[in-house]
C-alpha cells in the first residue's frame, strides 16, 4: 500500500516547547524528508497559529509540545488554554486540518479535558478526574527497549516499516481511550507499575521513584488513529530522544502520518479506498 505523494512538498508546522528535547538530533528528522518542507514554531508564538486562517499554508499541524504546564520547585500549575486557542482549534477540527501528536504532546493543556479526547490520551503529571473516574498520576520509563507490532500493516501511516521493529524509548504508563482510537502500533512492553516511576513524585523534586505510588496495568497501544470533527488525527507515543530520533522506523511512521493526515483519510493513495 503506498501514501499520498504530491508534486511539491508538503508543508508541516511544527509546535514546540513546554519539555526539553535535543533539538539539532530532532530537527535531523525534520529535515530528512525530501517531500516535506517543516517549520517550527514555539509556544507562546505557536498558539497564535492555531486558527483556520494562521494555519492555512499548512498541510498538517504536528504538535511536539506540552502546552498549559508551569513546572515550579513546589510543584506543577496547570494553567487553562486562552479562549481564542480552544476556538481556533475547534475551528481547525470543524475544518478538518491533519494533526498528528507526538510523545510528551500527551500530556498537554492538562487543565481542558477536551484535550485528552482529541488527542486520545492523556499523561497526567499529577491525579485527576478523567472521562468521571479518579485517575492516578501517570508512569513513566527512560530508554525502554521494546518490540512494537504494527497492528494494521496495510495503513499508509505503516507504509514502508519494517515491523516488527525494535527501539528504545521513554515509554508511558498512561490513559489511553481504546474504545475511542483505531489501534494502529502494540509495544511487548510490560505496562504495569514496577516498571514505570510516579510522574508526580519526579515533579516534586523525586525522580525515579515509585514511593506512595500505585497504578493498575495500563495500555500496551502507543499508536493511534482517529477523528475528531473532519479532522484525520494520528497519535504516536514514541520520540524520546536521539535513540527514538535515528530509528528508521520512527522517521517512517512519523513521515507517513504527517503525508496521511495532510492527504486527509478520505482522500486516498493509488486510487484505492483506505
Amino acid at each position: 500500500m503506498g501514501i499520498v505523494r504530491y508534486d511539491a512538498p508538503l508543508s508541516a508546522l511544527v509546535l514546540t516547547k513546554g519539555h526539553p528535547f535535543e533539538r539539532d538530533p530532532f530537527h535531523a528528522v525534520l529535515e530528512s524528508w525530501s517531500d516535506i518542507a517543516c517549520t517550527a514554531v514555539e509556544h507562546p508564538a505557536a498558539q497564535s497559529f492555531l486558527n483556520p486562517e494562521a494555519a492555512r499554508p499548512y498541510d498538517a499541524l504536528v504538535f511536539y509540545d506540552m502546552p498549559g504546564i508551569e513546572f515550579r520547585p513546589d510543584g506543577p500549575r496547570f494553567h487553562a488554554p486562552p479562549d481564542p486557542v480552544v476556538r481556533g482549534l475547534e475551528a481547525l477540527l470543524e475544518e478538518g486540518k491533519g494533526l498528528v501528536f507526538l510523545h510528551h504532546a500527551i500530556a498537554g493543556w492538562p487543565s481542558w479535558e477536551r484535550y485528552a479526547e482529541i488527542i486520545g490520551g492523556r499523561f497526567l503529571y499529577e491525579p485527576a478526574t478523567l472521562r468521571g473516574r479518579p485517575c492516578p498520576d501517570s508512569g513513566y520509563r527512560h530508554e525502554a527497549r521494546h518490540l512494537v507490532s504494527v497492528v494494521d500493516a496495510l495503513h499508509p501511516v505503516a507504509a514502508g516499516v519494517d515491523a516488527p521493529f525494535e527501539i528504545e524509548d521513554e515509554v508511558y504508563l498512561c490513559e489511553v481511550f481504546e474504545d475511542d482510537v483505531t489501534p494502529l502500533l502494540r509495544s511487548d512492553f510490560d505496562f504495569s507499575e514496577e516498571h514505570f516511576f510516579s510522574a508526580s513524585n519526579a515533579v516534586h523534586g523525586k525522580m525515579f521513584s515509585r514511593e506512595g505510588w500505585s497504578h493498575a496495568p495500563g495500555s500496551n497501544l502507543i499508536g493511534w488513529t482517529r477523528r475528531e470533527g473532519a479532522s484525520p488525527i494520528v497519535t504516536l507515543a514514541c520520540g524520546d530522544g536521539r535513540s527514538a530520533y535515528e530509528n528508521p522506523a520512527f522517521r517512517a511512521l512519523l513521515g507517513n502520518a504527517i503525508r496521511w493526515v495532510a492527504g486527509d483519510a478520505t482522500r486516498t493513495p493509488e486510487g484505492t479506498d483506505r
